[in-house]
């Protein structure tokens, strides 16, 4: 049964594995007492052709099926795409919104302030959840720098108070050094939150939950042995410096 609710729906920030098996519960109850309609966009991974983007859509498509809920996928792959009023006007009725990886500043800069991404606002204001993974969630924060590249761009800012490092327990491997500078970026009030792989933190605005196989860790400002790790079930007040200290 559709879902009633008139305040925003969950949010869920996720480290990595959209659309496989080991999320499937996390997008269930996402899901859970909402319409049975996953919108998903793959505008994050536009850069990498349509090979990827396809790829994005058929993984996506398949997980809905196991999922047992319609897949629609908004292929939304540059500016002029994100201000279509038509894919737009296809936003609304979702039961959960989601972006999926890629370049979280490609993914923040075509979507800021566009047609679809005021639908994306209207449809999780209304109830609708919204996920973000890897790319995804690092643009819904504060800072959705490239990770890779260190090109620096700010988030959509849906959750303003955080910074999420995505991919946690590999990402020093990619960039080492990556935890100690966005430390050091963090501004006032803001909370820095490291999501491992196949693992989300659900919730929002205030208090969220770890769901997943593994960790989520918050960061402080003392450096990289600044920091607590929470496993699944559970759950955290954020934004909140007092949350990091021991």
């Amino acid at each position: 049964m559709a879902a009633t609710a008139t305040r925003p729906g969950p949010l869920a920030l996720v480290g990595s594995g959209e659309f496989l098996p080991a999320m499937e519960a996390v997008d269930a109850d996402l899901l859970a007492g909402r319409p049975p309609r996953l919108m998903f966009l793959p505008t994050a991974a536009a850069q990498e052709g349509a090979e990827r983007v396809d790829y994005w859509i058929e993984l996506a498509t398949e997980h809905c099926r196991r999922l047992g809920v319609e897949a629609v996928p908004l292929v939304v792959l540059d500016r002029a795409g994100a201000d279509d009023p038509d894919l737009a006007g296809q936003v609304a009725g979702a039961g959960l919104v989601y972006l999926s990886g890629g370049n979280p500043g490609y993914l923040a800069e075509t979507l800021r302030g566009s047609l679809v991404f005021d639908a994306i606002l209207a449809a999780w204001r209304s109830g609708a959840a919204l996920a973000g993974c890897s790319a995804g969630a690092m643009a819904l924060t504060a800072m959705a720098d490239d990770v890779r590249t260190g090109a620096a761009y700010p988030g959509l800012a849906v959750v303003p108070d955080l910074v999420v490092l995505p991919h946690f327990d590999r990402i020093e491997r990619w960039r080492p050094g990556i935890v100690t500078e966005r430390q050091s970026r963090l501004g006032a009030g803001q909370v820095l939150v490291g999501i491992d792989e196949e693992t989300a933190l659900v919730g929002g605005p205030g208090t969220w939950q770890v769901a997943g196989g593994k960790r989520v860790w918050l960061l402080g400002a003392g450096g990289p042995g600044d920091r607590r790790s929470f496993e699944a079930g559970a759950v955290l007040a954020l934004p909140a410096a007092a949350a990091i200290a021991p």
